[in-house]
C-alpha cells in the first residue's frame, strides 16, 4: 500500500535512462543528505561508488557513472544546465577531485574510484553502493537500489511506513484498477477528476497545476528541440537523429518563432492518415533522441520510454482537436500517471526487472487510457484501452545495443504511441460489457511474464539484438 502521486510517475529529469542515470543522480544526492544528518559530510576524506547487476552491464552507455558524478558533485537534475554536464566532468577527470555537495574537495579518479561490478545483489538489479573514508579512518558505507522511473529505495524501504500512512490518508486510496472504478462509479466522475481530488489532499490546486505545467513544457520542448537538431548521437553507434529530417518534410511553410507558436503551425498542415503516422512518429522519435543525448525530458513513467505520452498528448492537440488547452493537458497527464502506479503498484515500470515491456508497454497502456478520456470515453473505456494497450507490449524484452538506449529504443517509442492511439480507438468502440481481460490481469500477466524472463533479457545487453549486432560495423 504506496502512495504513488503523479508526480511521481511523471517526473523531470536528465537521460539517458530514469533507472541508470536519473536514479543513480537522485542516490548519491540522498546519499549525501544521509551523511550531513549523522554529521559525517565534514569528516569525508575519499569517496568511492560501487554499481552492480544491470548498472554495471550497461552503466556506461546509460552515463551512469557520469550521473553518480552529478549527484556526488551537489547539482539538481530538474535545474542543472545540461550543456554544462561535460565540462563538469573534464573539470574532474583533469584534476582528479570532486567537490562534494560542491562545498569540499576530495581526491576522486573517475576510472577508479567507480566499479562496475557485473555481480548481481539479491534486492534489484540496480544495485549501487557508495563508500566514504572518514578523517579518523571509519569507513561508511550505504546501498542504494535505483527500481525504475528514478525511484531510489534502501534495501531496509525505511519510508515504506510513512509511504503507507501517506497512502491511508488519500481520500480515494487505490492499489487495483478495480478500486479506481469503484470510486469513479460511486463520485460519479472522471478518473482525472478522482485524481484530482487524491492530489489535492497532497498539495494545494496551484501547485498541482504549476508542476503539470512544467511537465509538459519540458515535454514540449523536448519535442521541439528533438525536430530542430539534426547530426549523429554520441556514444559510437552513430545513430542519425531521424526525427529532424522527417519533420523538415512534414512542417511545410507556416512560420514560427518557438514552440507554442509550432503548434499551430503543425495545426494547418496536411493531415492525411500517413502524415498522421508520420508527425506521432516524429514527436515520438524526437522526444528519445533528446533523451539520449543527456537532455532534458519526463519520465513518463521511465525515460526510455519518454516520447510516448507527449507525442500522443501532442497528436490529440495538433490532429484531434485543435480547441485542446491546459485543462486538457491536465486531465491527460492525471490519468496516464494514475495508470502507471497501477503498473508500479501491481508489477514493476523497471526494464531490469521487467524488459521493454515494463517501459513501452507500460507507457504505451499510460498514453492509452489518457487519450481515450480526452476523446471521450467512460472510465471502463479508460481501463479497456490501458489493457489492450498492454496486451500487444506483453513479453517485449530490453536488449539495448551497446548499453544505449538508442537502438532499438528509440523507435520502440513510436511504436508504443501508435499502439495507444489504436488502442483508444478500440477501446471507444467497445462495450465494456463485453471485455474479457480486466486491466488488473493484464497486470498480474505482465509481473508473472517478468519474472520468468531470462534475466539477459532484463537490461543487460547480453541477450537479443544486443548479441546480433557487431559493434564495429556501426
Amino acid at each position: 500500500m504506496e502512495s504513488i502521486s503523479v508526480f511521481d510517475m511523471l517526473s523531470i529529469g536528465v537521460g539517458p535512462s530514469s533507472s541508470h542515470t536519473l536514479g543513480p543522480w537522485r542516490a548519491a544526492k540522498s546519499w549525501i543528505e544521509k551523511l550531513q544528518r549523522e554529521e559525517e559530510f565534514t569528516m569525508v576524506a575519499s569517496v568511492s561508488v560501487e554499481l552492480y547487476g544491470s548498472l554495471a552491464l550497461t552503466g556506461k552507455g546509460h552515463a551512469t557513472d557520469i550521473a553518480v558524478v552529478m549527484g556526488l558533485l551537489g547539482t539538481d537534475p530538474v535545474t542543472y544546465p545540461i550543456e554544462n554536464i561535460t565540462n563538469a566532468i573534464d573539470d574532474l577527470k583533469d584534476s582528479n577531485t570532486l567537490k562534494l555537495n560542491s562545498e569540499k574537495l576530495i581526491p576522486f579518479n573517475f576510472n577508479e574510484s567507480i566499479v562496475f561490478n557485473r555481480a548481481f545483489l539479491d534486492f534489484h538489479p540496480n544495485g549501487l553502493t557508495f563508500k566514504a573514508i572518514l578523517r579518523n579512518g571509519k569507513e561508511v558505507t550505504d546501498t542504494y537500489y535505483s527500481i525504475g522511473g528514478g525511484f531510489v529505495v534502501q534495501e531496509e524501504r525505511k519510508r515504506a511506513k510513512r509511504q503507507i500512512e501517506k497512502f491511508n490518508t488519500l481520500p480515494f486510496p487505490i492499489e487495483k484498477a478495480t478500486e479506481l472504478l469503484a470510486y469513479c462509479n460511486t463520485q460519479g466522475v472522471s478518473i482525472s477528476e478522482l485524481v484530482l481530488k487524491n492530489e489535492l489532499s497532497l498539495r494545494d490546486p496551484d501547485r498541482i497545476d504549476d508542476k503539470l505545467k512544467a511537465i509538459w513544457d519540458v515535454m514540449l520542448d523536448s519535442m521541439y528541440v528533438g525536430c530542430h537538431t539534426e547530426g549523429i548521437l554520441p556514444g559510437g553507434l552513430n545513430v542519425i537523429r531521424r526525427a529532424y529530417e522527417t519533420h523538415k518534410k512534414l512542417k511545410g511553410d507556416t512560420p514560427y518563432n518557438n514552440a507554442v507558436e509550432w503548434i499551430y503551425a503543425i495545426r494547418n498542415t496536411e493531415v492525411k492518415f500517413r502524415q498522421i503516422l508520420k508527425w506521432v512518429s516524429c514527436f515520438a522519435l524526437a522526444v528519445n533522441e533528446v533523451n539520449a543525448s543527456l537532455g532534458r525530458v519526463v519520465t513518463a513513467p521511465t525515460n526510455g520510454s519518454a516520447g510516448v505520452i507527449p507525442s500522443v498528448l501532442m497528436y490529440y492537440l495538433v490532429i484531434e482537436n485543435h480547441d485542446g488547452n491546459f485543462d486538457d493537458i491536465k486531465k491527460f497527464l492525471l490519468v496516464a500517471g494514475e495508470i502507471g502506479s497501477l503498473f508500479k503498484k501491481g508489477a514493476t515500470i523497471s526494464a531490469a526487472m521487467g524488459g521493454c515491456q515494463a517501459e513501452i508497454g507500460v507507457s504505451s497502456a499510460m498514453a492509452a487510457g489518457a487519450l481515450t478520456e480526452l476523446m471521450g470515453g467512460s472510465p471502463e473505456q479508460v481501463l479497456i484501452a490501458a489493457e489492450i494497450a498492454m496486451e500487444h507490449h506483453l513479453g517485449l524484452t530490453c536488449d539495448p545495443i551497446g548499453g544505449l538506449v538508442q537502438i532499438p529504443c528509440i523507435e520502440r517509442n513510436a511504436m508504443g504511441a501508435i499502439k495507444a492511439i489504436n488502442a483508444c480507438e478500440m477501446a471507444l468502440d467497445r462495450n465494456p460489457k463485453d471485455t474479457k481481460i480486466p486491466l488488473d490481469k493484464v497486470i498480474a500477466t505482465m509481473w508473472e511474464t517478468a519474472k520468468d524472463m531470462a534475466s539477459k533479457y532484463k537490461e543487460t545487453s547480453e541477450g537479443g539484438l544486443a548479441v546480433q549486432v557487431n559493434l564495429s560495423d556501426c
